[in-house]
This record gives C-alpha cells, sequence and structure tokens, in this order.
C-alpha cells in the first residue's frame, strides 16, 4: 500500500493512445459504441464502459479513483457543486416520512435543507447537541433512517467523536453521514471509524485555489448505487473540465494541506492571548475543548481558526474593513487567506436564536488560514485589530 502523497499522484483512469503523461480533457457530452451489441451491453451494465458525461466521464473517474483511495471508501459520485453533494447523499438514500439525526452545528445552507427543503417531501429531522452526544440516544425516532454530522463543524470547529458515532449508528442501524469538507481525506478517513457516507465540497480545499466547484459523495458501494441513479437521473453531474482540475489539484492536497496547517496553528498560538479577542479556537490549540479528540482522529487540526472579537458586530464590521491583504469572501480553503463573518454571511438565514445554539456570536470571526508567509497573515489581522478599537 502506498501512501496517501503517493497515491493522490499516480492514481489515476488509463491514458489514450497518445501516451499523455497528464491525463487530457475529455470535453465530450457523449460517447460512440462500436456495435449496437456494445451499447446495449453498456446501457444493460453487462459490460463498464462511458456513455454519456452525465453518468461518468473519464476526468470525473479519474477524480474519484484518486478520493476514494485517500478516503477508504469503495465507490463514488462526483457533483457540481459540494451543496449538490449534501443534497444527493440525503435525497438518494431516503424517501417520505423518514426521520434524520443531525448534529446541530452544520453549514448554513445543509441547515436550510433540513429545515425548508426536505420537510416538503415529508422528510423530518431533529438536532442533537454536539456538547451532550450521550442524549443522542433520546432523539432516535422509529422512522430515523440517517445521522448526519460535520466535524469539524463550520464554523465553530467542534469535534464530534468519530469512533463513538460510528458505533452509536451501527447499534441503530442508522446510515452515517460525516462531511468531512475542513478536514479533507488528507487529514481524517471518516469510513475508518464507521461513516458509510463521506461527503465533501471539493470547492474547498481539494481545489485550493478558488476556482472551479465540485462536490463529492462516496461510501460502501451498495449505497452508491443508490446514489448513482439519484444523480444520473436528476442531473447534478460535475463537468469535465472541473473534474480534471480537481483530479490535479488532489495531487497538490497533502502538502497544500501541510502548509495550510503549520500556519493556521502559528497564528490561533499568536492571537490566543489577544486583549481584543474573547478567544481564539483552533482544533490543535490545548485550550480547544476537544485538543485529545481532535488528536485522535485527525493528522494535524486543519486550515480554519474561529476568533471571537470583542464589541460585537461592529467591531467584526470594522476590523474587517481594515484588512489590507486577507480577502474578504464566503469561501474558504484557498492559497488565500479569507476571512468570513458567519452572522451576517454563511449563516444569515439561521434565527438569532439558531445562531446561538451553535455557537455563532455577533463578534465571531471564520479566518480560513492561506499559504502566504505566517508572519504577513499575523500583521494584517493585527494591523486590523489595532485600527478597529
Amino acid at each position: 500500500m502506498s501512501h496517501f502523497e503517493t497515491d493522490a499522484i499516480r492514481i489515476g483512469s488509463s491514458k489514450s493512445n497518445q501516451r499523455e503523461h497528464s491525463a487530457p480533457l475529455y470535453l465530450t457530452s457523449s460517447f460512440t459504441f462500436d456495435t449496437a451489441e456494445e451499447a446495449r451491453a453498456m446501457f444493460a451494465e453487462e459490460i463498464q464502459g462511458n456513455i454519456y458525461s452525465r453518468y461518468a466521464n473519464p476526468n470525473s473517474s479519474e477524480l474519484l479513483d484518486k478520493v476514494c483511495a485517500a478516503e477508504g471508501t469503495e465507490d463514488g459520485i462526483a457533483t457540481a457543486s459540494g451543496m449538490a453533494a449534501m443534497f444527493g447523499s440525503i435525497a438518494s438514500l431516503l424517501q417520505q416520512c423518514d426521520h434524520i439525526l443531525a448534529s446541530r452545528s452544520l453549514f448554513g445552507s445543509t441547515h436550510q435543507l433540513l429545515t425548508r427543503v426536505f420537510p416538503k417531501w415529508g422528510i423530518t429531522s431533529t438536532y442533537g447537541d454536539i456538547s451532550d452526544i450521550e442524549n443522542w440516544e433520546k432523539l432516535i425516532q422509529p422512522n430515523t433512517k440517517m445521522l448526519f454530522i460535520e466535524t469539524p463543524s463550520n464554523p465553530g470547529l467542534e469535534i464530534i467523536d468519530l469512533e463513538w458515532v460510528g458505533k452509536f449508528a451501527a447499534a441503530h442501524n442508522l446510515i452515517l453521514v460525516v462531511d468531512n469538507c475542513f478536514a479533507t481525506p488528507y487529514l481524517q478517513q471518516p469510513a475508518k471509524w464507521g461513516a458509510h457516507i463521506v461527503t465533501h465540497s471539493a470547492t474547498k480545499y481539494i481545489d485550493g485555489q478558488g476556482r472551479v466547484l465540485g462536490g463529492l459523495i462516496l461510501g460502501k458501494s451498495e449505497l452508491i448505487k443508490e446514489v448513482q441513479f439519484f444523480t444520473r437521473h436528476t442531473g447534478p453531474s460535475i463537468s469535465p473540465f472541473n473534474a480534471w482540475i480537481l483530479a490535479k489539484s488532489m495531487e497538490t492536497l497533502a502538502v497544500r494541506m501541510d502548509r495550510h496547517c503549520e500556519n493556521a496553528l502559528t497564528v490561533a498560538r499568536y492571537f490566543q492571548e489577544s486583549r481584543d479577542l474573547e478567544f481564539v479556537k483552533y482544533p490543535f490549540l490545548a485550550s480547544h475543548p476537544q485538543y485529545n479528540l481532535a488528536k485522535k482522529q485527525m493528522k494535524h487540526g486543519g486550515g480554519i481558526i474561529t476568533l471571537n472579537l470583542k464589541g460585537g458586530i461592529e467591531r467584526a464590521q470594522r476590523f474587517i474593513d481594515q484588512l489590507q491583504m486577507i480577502s474578504v469572501t464566503a469561501n474558504l480553503g484557498d492559497s488565500r487567506s479569507i476571512i468570513t463573518h458567519p452572522a451576517s454571511t454563511t449563516h444569515s438565514k439561521l434565527s438569532e436564536e439558531e445562531r446561538a445554539q451553535v455557537g455563532i456570536s455577533d463578534g465571531l470571526i471564520r479566518l480560513s488560514v492561506g499559504l502566504e508567509h505566517q508572519e504577513d497573515i499575523i500583521k494584517d489581522v493585527e494591523n486590523a485589530l489595532e485600527k478597529s478599537r
């Protein structure tokens, strides 16, 4: 078995007769058949082969080969965006009258799926607090079919014990879906702890440079067959170009994440005693409430830090406006450091009470630490803190 870095570079689909070293782009909507019998056999799934790029394409197949190896999963589907992956992982496996138990701390759009989209289909959900997972037993209903979590959570960086939750899901015969976006396949592999489905917004760290959208649904073959049927006939397919970009990006994921994590830990340590901040939260800071758990199931602490500024939303806005280098955008996982104010952007559709329940205060800032020099990131944050007082 090769190491992660080697597999991410060397695993890939077969090359064409042009003997190219780097996988080519397959910008085609469909594929031809040599005979009518070959066409029949492929549609009947008696033989393998590409039919239509909505189903599969050599570029999306190469991407899936790489990420399935990285996550330790049997099969997968690539989608047009991260939210298409979140939606597809639920919609393909549940039906009317089913119930989802979900960790309360979720990305804002995932929350909207659970509270506003799926109820229209008769699929309901209940939230469990990460800080009280022992109470989740009481939240199980007779029709509960799925447990959906993300760890570390967005943006609060709460950590869920994957070993415990894997055993919990197995004991209750639940499909365990883990959004592994923040950790990436390099830092954490939920499947080895019992996750049946692992999802990603590949738009984030897997791309890593803020270029393209993409999503991933990875897991056990029998479940992915259900997902495949759903995605083939509803059409959230990834473009060959985006799949090609993401497959190439997998080759540098390890080296990029090593630097993201090194930078983030340095920045978090520098500001943890700042008089301008209520707190600094980062999984590999010893002050993190679940530090030991993070060390157990993650290779490094990731590239995200949360800062809680004293002075609420007014101070947070002044701080953001004083930044000179760090980008202000709703994305994360970029080579460039990014600041986001969740309460007014990514999680603004949540009520004030809902934000409070997941620890999103008006002064909370999500800092996606990029690949710039550590000293330049620190200087920009420090200057903005000083000028916003």
